[in-house]
């Protein structure tokens, strides 16, 4: 379901999706979207989530982690 423009979901009674919608078109509240049609705060988190994460890791973690992504791969769990 499309999200909001602070992301959350839009309603999905029609009544309550028109009065958004409204609001959005009178720019009482901004709908702030990528060129793609995807929520800019959204594709900013997912560009930086990955990234962030694994600066905060160590080496040793990480392979750890890989490890067990492997393994849950391979077994089929």
């Amino acid at each position: 379901m499309p999200r909001g423009p602070k992301g959350e979901k839009r309603p999905a009674d029609v009544n309550a999706r028109a009065v958004m919608i409204g609001r959005i078109a009178t720019g009482e509240i901004e709908d702030r979207v990528t060129d793609d049609g995807k929520n800019a705060a959204a594709v900013e988190l997912g560009r930086m989530g990955g990234k962030a994460r694994a600066a905060g890791l160590s080496k040793k973690k990480r392979a750890e982690i890989a490890r067990r992504a492997a393994k849950a791969r391979w077994d089929g769990a």
